[in-house]
């Protein structure tokens, strides 16, 4: 079977930055501590099931619904822009649903694991390589890889709070919901051009 470490890698990193998991941990601290838990199995599967979704049917899935992928782009950007929001000042946005310990859908599996630029990332780079078994096979063996990673960073959220600790957390969680809202600026600002006529 045809197998090209160095795509593969391309492949692998790339969606590893556009994710950021690591950047997400004070705030994935922050949803555990509001929330009661994280269903951490359940996170990366349904991660990993709008991940594999989007490869496949992600394009023709957003036309059915009229939606073209700039669209899709603003508004996780907005939810993102929020996220951040939270993080900077201390006010709750999300708030804890009754009987729902673990926020596992909104906002951890989407927009923060599988957002609208990691869902982009993957439709573009399957439109970017050659649509062939052996190029499909390596995208999504990259989204595998990925998917490990946030299962193991999901696991270590306790150590890593330790770590931390109270005051670190905390200095850590401003700056990255500084580095947040950008992100959501930019993704706003590079997709939102076009859309209003």
């Amino acid at each position: 079977m045809y197998f090209n470490l160095e795509e593969f890698l391309t492949l692998t990193f790339t969606l590893f930055a556009v994710i950021d998991i690591v950047g997400s941990v004070p705030m994935l601290i922050s949803i555990k501590q509001k929330m009661g838990g994280i269903n951490t199995w359940k996170v990366t599967l349904i991660s990993g099931g709008l991940m594999v979704l989007f490869f496949f049917i992600g394009k023709p899935f957003l036309n059915v619904l009229g939606v073209d992928i700039k669209s899709f782009a603003v508004a996780g950007s907005i939810v993102i822009f929020i996220l951040g929001l939270e993080m900077v000042l201390g006010i709750e946005f999300f708030k804890p649903e009754k009987g729902a310990p673990s926020g596992t859908v909104v906002p951890i599996a989407f927009p923060l694991i599988a957002g609208s630029g990691t869902l982009t990332t993957i439709m573009s780079l399957k439109a970017t390589f050659e649509r062939t078994e052996t190029k499909e096979y390596m995208i999504l063996l990259a989204i595998l890889v990925n998917l490990i990673i946030i299962y193991v960073v999901l696991r270590s959220l306790n150590l890593i709070e330790r770590v931390l600790g109270k005051a670190g957390l905390l200095a850590v969680r401003k700056f990255f919901g500084v580095i947040l809202l950008a992100i959501a600026v930019k993704v706003f600002a590079s997709n939102a051009s076009g859309l209003i006529k």
